[in-house]
């Protein structure tokens, strides 16, 4: 079963969180894909037998491209197995409890058809750049990110998919 794992992210943390995803599934013997929603192809997509997505939260909301990417390949999703996840909270508070999808998120699940959602901890580098990352990153730096809860969360997919 080829599984496509895809992120949208500005920063690179949600990327992390979605190369442990692959790692996970791959160490399942599922065969995984692991690209930006920026470069998946229709090819990509189509040779999927399932997909998951995760955007990264930016004032509580889900990173555009990866909100297109979902829009935008509707049809397809909603034809194949589809979790999403969301990167974010600059602290402890998803390791500590699930979190919700945000709205956004919670819309494109119910488009698709999504099986599930996670939420995970973010990552926020001490040299961010642009606005306001930069300024936050500068009382706010850290990753939060939890490979123990990505990996758990990833096993789930791997137990369903089987």
């Amino acid at each position: 079963m080829r599984v496509l794992v895809t992120y949208g992210s500005k920063m690179g943390g949600t990327k992390g969180i979605a190369e442990t995803i692959a790692e996970t599934l791959e160490s399942r013997g599922l065969d995984v894909q692991v690209e930006s929603v920026k470069s998946v192809s229709g090819e990509d997509l189509e040779a999927s037998d399932a997909v998951v997505v995760g955007g990264a939260l930016y004032a509580s909301r889900w990173y555009r491209p990866a909100r297109r990417f979902v829009k935008r390949n509707k049809a397809a999703l909603s034809e194949r197995p589809v979790w999403l996840f969301s990167s974010g909270p600059l602290d402890d508070s998803a390791s500590e409890r699930e979190i919700p999808p945000v709205r956004q998120a919670q819309k494109l699940m119910d488009l698709v058809g999504a099986r599930g959602h996670m939420t995970f901890g973010g990552r926020l580098p001490a040299d961010a750049k642009g606005f306001p990352a930069a300024a936050m990153a500068k009382k706010q730096a850290g990753d939060w990110r939890d490979p123990a809860q990505i990996r758990t969360w990833a096993e789930k997919i791997a137990a369903d998919l089987a």
